[in-house]
């Protein structure tokens, strides 16, 4: 399993909603209803606890009862709201969290070492890898995508991806 004290991010305060301290939010997760299984948020080395939330326009909008009026949600700008990863819920068998695999080493099948997890992306047909390979000196790196799919990807796990070698650009 991932480090369970590494901050996950669901949510940023894109700016204050009305005049009553509300916040908007643009959300990272699985929507508006995902946040309300966390009470309380890290919000940039201080702790904002979250006394509702409702979708709203691409995001929610949410009120905590730490904000008071406009001009402290407006003063939250920009702030990004954490929780520990061991608050997420544990996962089944084949599932894995986004952010557990960023970062991850990946191999193909052939054994060749290829690059990390640099994103996973999700276009609306399933979830993709950006895997990004070793810069080669004065060039940008370069980046490929995979697939999240059993035959692209056969096995991952905390230490690392394997990439089916056809896959491989």
């Amino acid at each position: 399993m991932a480090d369970a004290n590494r901050p996950v991010t669901l949510a940023a305060i894109a700016g204050a909603h009305g005049v009553r301290g509300e916040v908007r939010l643009k959300l990272f997760g699985e929507g508006a209803e995902a946040l309300r299984a966390f009470s309380v948020f890290d919000a940039g080395g201080r702790k904002l606890t979250l006394k509702s939330v409702r979708p709203a326009n691409q995001g929610a909008v949410a009120s905590f009862a730490e904000v008071a009026d406009r001009s402290a949600a407006e003063a939250l700008r920009g702030t990004v709201l954490t929780i520990p990863r061991s608050a997420l819920p544990p996962l089944a068998a084949g599932e894995y969290y986004h952010h557990d695999l960023i970062g991850l080493p990946c191999v193909s099948t052939d054994g060749a070492a290829i690059g990390h997890v640099a994103a996973v992306e999700n276009f609306g047909a399933g979830d993709i890898l950006e895997i990004e390979k070793p810069s080669e000196p004065g060039k940008a790196p370069k980046r490929f995508m995979v697939p999240m799919t059993a035959q692209a990807v056969p096995a991952w796990d905390a230490d690392g991806v394997t990439i089916d070698a056809a896959f491989v650009e």
